[in-house]
């Protein structure tokens, strides 16, 4: 054995570059931890009941004609959504409400979500019409904790 004394050098540069990152690794995993974390988790009780089942009505008026938005809930699903004894007149006064709906139900049903919905640019202003009808009655109808 030999008796060398070994010298080690740390530069200081060095230690507190080592001890930022060492704390951003830190600070990095308790923030993935918060977010995706048990806290976030829903139980099986809490998906397997998101509505109360029935069918809702929600009016909606345009220019003095009451109109009728009928939704249909089963407990974890939206059934269907359509107008209930749609008039003819206001039919052909409003002739984008019929094709909107349809649009709009197809892909709210198949989707099960309000979100990233497309519609044409034609008819935004009564599809957004629609969508809020749609968003008042889910609300309505959401089982609250």
């Amino acid at each position: 054995m030999s008796n060398q004394t070994k010298i080690l050098v740390l530069h200081m540069k060095e230690l507190v570059y080592t001890a930022i990152f060492l704390a951003l690794a830190i600070i990095l995993g308790i923030l993935l931890f918060s977010m995706f974390g048990r806290g976030n988790k829903q139980t099986a009780e809490t998906i397997s009941q998101l509505y109360a089942p029935g069918v809702y009505h929600r009016s909606l008026e345009l220019a003095g004609n009451e109109i009728e938005l009928q939704v249909v809930v089963d407990k974890d699903q939206i059934k269907d959504i359509s107008f209930v004894n749609l008039e003819d007149s206001v039919a052909v006064m409003y002739p984008l409400l019929s094709p909107s709906l349809e649009e709009l139900r197809d892909q709210i049903v198949e989707k099960q979500s309000l979100t990233d919905l497309s519609f044409d640019a034609e008819s935004q202003y009564t599809s957004s019409l629609l969508l809020n009808a749609i968003s008042q009655t889910l609300d309505e109808c959401t089982v609250k904790e």
